[in-house]
């Protein structure tokens, strides 16, 4: 094959530092669509995002050449820098360190979607403390519980 052909679908999740519910319903869309432009900016493509108030899931078909962790770390830090220059908060904003990151096939991708874009129905059932959990369990990766949550309560 002379050229480079690849399906590479990847969730990433990520939560707001403290899991702290500073995403306004009315600040959603912006922050959305400026999490898009830093996809489509390491050559990309979005294929579909929710910020939740304390929490963000991004479905996205990644470029070959970039690693997931430096995506992710990308994400977070740009976007931000952006909330707190526009003010979207009413302290300072940070994204927690960490984050979840699931591959998924082209045939499931219709049913990720689907999910991401139903988070409000979603956590009428599943609360995000307990999300990271199922993620963990479904995709069976091991993991220590005291470095799953960062919660302010």
């Amino acid at each position: 094959m002379a050229n480079t052909y690849t399906q590479l679908l990847i969730q990433v999740v990520f939560a707001v530092k403290g899991r702290q519910n500073l995403i306004l319903e009315k600040n959603r869309e912006p922050i959305e669509k400026y999490i898009c432009g830093i996809i489509s900016n390491k050559k990309s493509k979005p294929l579909a995002i929710y910020c939740n108030p304390d929490h963000c899931h991004v479905l996205v078909g990644l470029h070959p050449a970039v690693a997931v962790s430096q995506f992710a770390s990308d994400i977070k830090a740009n976007s931000s820098k952006w909330i707190n220059e526009q003010k979207l908060v009413s302290r300072e904003f940070e994204w927690q360190d960490g984050y979840g990151a699931f591959s998924y096939a082209k045939s499931q991708l219709d049913t990720v979607v689907k999910y991401i874009l139903n988070q409000p129905i979603h956590h009428r059932k599943v609360t995000f403390r307990d999300e990271p959990l199922d993620f963990l369990k479904k995709f069976e990766i091991d993991y220590e519980e005291k470095y799953l949550f960062d919660f302010l309560d």
